[in-house]
């Protein structure tokens, strides 16, 4: 339940801190005395839209804060889910700053907007005077089936079925756009891979390649390097290994006198090993190497192919033609096995359109289960507020074969009948202001009593109505407020008096300045009060007795 609300800087109000009961709470006030300020204030505090233009003093930024009790409430998850502390007495705050840039708190963490209005939309029901527009409303009227039926989390659930296949038939969709497409294309897919298969690319093949035209071309260059290179180490008698067969000459000669010369015999004598096979290998390079002309032309034109390729394709090695050579496989691959693909989305979505009609079925039984007991109720508190001949008929018609939608597979409307003699009809057409407020007062407090709601606000609920009437209307939140929270902003003393609490709303000038105030009547208070609403601002003995026999009733 909502137990206390703050507000700083919003309209006439500069510093405001009212603190509710758990049981009926009223408000009063004169007209334009501050009553749909307080209201508008909670509103920021539910996620409604915030504009700073409504800022008591334009240099502040406005502060609401909503404390709500909600130990016997089930929100545990919620929190959990939405990673913020839980707390059984917790806090909403709204900010909105000069720019009209608004931030929004859950127990002092920071949250969006929409999970604020998450919230609170579990937290209170805001029922204003425009409220009873929403009785027209099909989510509204499958709101009240689906609750007194009790079904309201089987609801969640098919509404999620329903979701993920409509996410499925919209990917089937795709899939099968997708698939004429790929196969309008086939032809020209097969045509490149066929290309590039045939063209028998090898990894590497480029580079290798160019690697080796690159030494055709250069050949004469290559075979007198190595012809001069062995010259110099064994072509003539200056060569380096002629050189070396002399110094080993005189090495052999002395080698017995001392070990390190014997060691540097050695180490010289594997020079000369492998300077003999360094001018072997040389020799046999110079003898392979030679320029070949038709082996150059091979070369360049398989290159030219290769290059053709890469081009036409926009890459740049041989391995990226392979790859786009697997693509172009792939892609075939799915062209021939899209048709078992599409063949079996089809089977689950049919799966999946069989499952949500048998829940649809089982969600419009237990709807048209309750339908009676909601006239009958509804009709039974009609005739408490003095309406003994309003009827309200729920008409139930079933969506075309298997049909179903995301409510179900029904079509409902709410027809509406003040009088005897007189058809129903659709509400908008035939209930006047008073009958709209009493109907939907009635509908409202049945299905309060199947929902866990913590608090439900009605903002002048009395449209229309008035004398025993309004006492009736009176006598049914106060029975309302034994289940949950009420708090009621009222004109008329007798739904004034049926509050546990009072609270009234009134202006004052302070210099040049209007503020709006508020405060809990005490006893006395609230039978002046009350006779003022009775009789005026001066109002006699007699309307101060009148007064407290509505206070005692």
């Amino acid at each position: 339940m909502l137990s206390r609300l703050t507000i700083k800087n919003y309209a006439l109000i500069d510093n405001l801190d009212i603190s509710f009961e758990g049981d009926l709470n009223v408000i009063t006030g004169e007209t334009g005395a501050g009553k749909s300020i307080v209201l508008g204030a909670l509103g920021l505090i539910l996620g409604q839209r915030a504009e700073s233009k409504y800022f008591f003093n334009q240099q502040k930024k406005c502060v609401v804060e909503g404390f709500f009790s909600i130990a016997d409430y089930n929100f545990k998850d919620f929190f959990a889910e939405n990673d913020l502390d839980y707390e059984e007495e917790t806090v909403l705050r709204r900010e909105i700053a000069l720019d009209g840039k608004s931030r929004a708190f859950i127990n002092d963490t920071p949250v969006t907007l929409s999970v604020l209005k998450a919230l609170g939309q579990q937290l209170i029901d805001i029922h204003a005077q425009h409220a009873t527009l929403e009785i027209s409303d099909i989510a509204f009227q499958l709101l009240v089936l689906d609750v007194m039926a009790e079904q309201q989390s089987a609801v969640a659930n098919y509404r999620k079925t329903y979701q993920q296949y409509r996410r499925n038939q919209k990917a089937y969709q795709a899939k099968i756009d997708e698939n004429e497409k790929a196969k309008a294309d086939q032809d020209y897919f097969q045509y490149l891979y066929d290309e590039l298969e045939g063209s028998l690319i090898q990894e590497e093949e480029q580079e290798n390649l160019e690697k080796e035209l690159n030494a055709l071309s250069h050949a004469e260059e290559i075979k007198k390097n190595l012809y001069n290179a062995n010259a110099q180490l064994n072509g003539f008698e200056e060569a380096a290994l002629s050189k070396i067969k002399d110094a080993l000459t005189q090495l052999h000669s002395i080698e017995h006198y001392d070990e390190e010369i014997a060691a540097l015999a050695s180490r010289l004598r594997s020079c000369q090993i492998e300077l003999k096979d360094i001018a072997e290998e040389l020799d046999s390079l110079e003898q392979k190497t030679n320029y070949d002309e038709n082996r150059a032309d091979t070369i360049n034109e398989r290159l030219s192919i290769i290059y053709g390729l890469q081009k036409k394709h926009r890459v740049n090695t041989s391995a990226e033609l392979l790859a786009m050579q697997r693509d172009l496989l792939e892609k075939l691959n799915q062209i021939l096995f899209a048709d078992e693909e599409l063949e079996q989305l089809a089977a689950q979505l049919k799966k999946e359109e069989q499952q949500l009609a048998q829940e649809a079925k089982a969600i419009s039984a237990k709807r048209a289960k309750v339908i009676p007991e909601i006239e009958q109720k509804v009709a039974a508190l009609l005739a408490e507020v003095g309406m003994p001949d309003a009827k309200l008929k729920i008409e139930q018609q079933t969506l075309a074969s298997n049909g179903f939608d995301s409510n179900g597979a029904d079509q409902i409307r709410f027809l509406f009948s003040a009088n005897k003699g007189q058809s129903p009809n659709e509400i908008h057409k035939v209930a006047s202001g008073g009958e709209l407020s009493r109907l939907m007062l009635s509908i409202k407090s049945l299905i309060a009593q199947k929902t866990a709601l913590p608090t439900i606000i009605f903002d002048e609920i009395d449209t229309g109505i008035s004398g025993e009437v309004a006492n009736r209307v009176g006598a049914i939140l106060a029975e309302l407020s034994k289940a949950m929270q009420v708090i009621a902003i009222t004109h008329l003393p007798q739904m004034a008096s049926k509050g546990k609490s009072h609270y009234f709303v009134h202006k004052v000038n302070e210099g040049e300045t209007t503020y709006t105030r508020i405060k809990k009547l005490k006893d006395e208070e609230r039978v002046l009060e009350i006779a003022k609403m009775l009789s005026g601002e001066n109002p006699k003995e007699s309307a101060l007795q009148n007064a407290r026999e509505l206070l005692q009733n």
